[in-house]
């Protein structure tokens, strides 16, 4: 197209309200932006116009922000995505009972009670948690469901019957085992903020075998990791 008819029609359009952009996009060129400011430097704009400007850089700043949010979900959906391709192996693994012994052992170390002598006895707020232990330990051990016991560690407004069937379930423990619950007297009162809150479940296994056993386990690892180095 000719350069002054090029620039006669950029001009007409800018009367008319047209942005930059809108001019290129419609004449299907591509015109420096200095360009085009040069040529349109003293062509009145109607009215109205700033405001469309606003509104149309508004939306503009909203998609952008939208193709941001959607290309960063996509990079850490990625991102996730590799750690779990590099790591899935592992459940493989974890079927060998020797490594699920490990694992037992070092939840055991994290959470529960050392100073026992006569049976295991862990507590937890997370229900999935106390689903692993509880997993690992019938899986690793022959266990007789009879020795196990269950109290629910709760604050004062909590409904104690649906906590008890709550970790009845999660733990697949029988409501008949469960000890009378412990209520926080710290909490009476005071309302439970949290909703999704069920209490802590506090699980005794009475077997001076099985926690000897996860205890020694727990040493042998601490042992083999100091001669691992720095």
């Amino acid at each position: 197209m000719d350069g002054t008819k090029l620039k006669e029609k950029v001009i007409r359009f800018r009367r008319r309200g047209k942005t930059y952009s809108e001019i290129q996009k419609i004449l299907k060129v591509t015109i420096p932006k200095s360009t085009l400011s040069y040529w349109c430097k003293n062509i009145p704009l109607p009215r109205g116009f700033q405001r469309r400007i606003l509104a149309y850089n508004k939306f503009n700043l909203k998609k952008a922000r939208q193709t941001a949010l959607a290309v960063n979900k996509a990079k850490r959906e990625n991102y996730f995505q590799s750690i779990l391709d590099r790591n899935k192996h592992l459940a493989e693994v974890f079927k060998n009972r020797d490594v699920g012994k490990i694992a037992l052992a070092m939840l055991y170390l994290g959470e529960g009670a050392k100073n026992r002598h006569g049976s295991l006895f862990i507590g937890n707020s997370d229900s999935g948690f106390i689903t692993l232990f509880l997993h690992l330990l019938r899986y690793c051990y022959k266990i007789d469901e009879s020795r196990f016991r269950c109290t629910v560690q709760c604050r004062a407004d909590q409904d104690v019957k649906k906590l008890e069937q709550f970790w009845s379930k999660k733990t697949k423990i029988y409501h008949s085992r469960f000890y009378k619950a412990q209520i926080d007297p710290r909490t009476i009162g005071k309302r439970t903020k949290k909703k999704s809150y069920k209490g802590v479940c506090r699980i005794d296994y009475f077997s001076a075998d099985i926690y000897n056993d996860i205890k020694m386990i727990g040493e042998i690892i601490i042992k083999a990791s100091s001669e691992l180095g720095p």
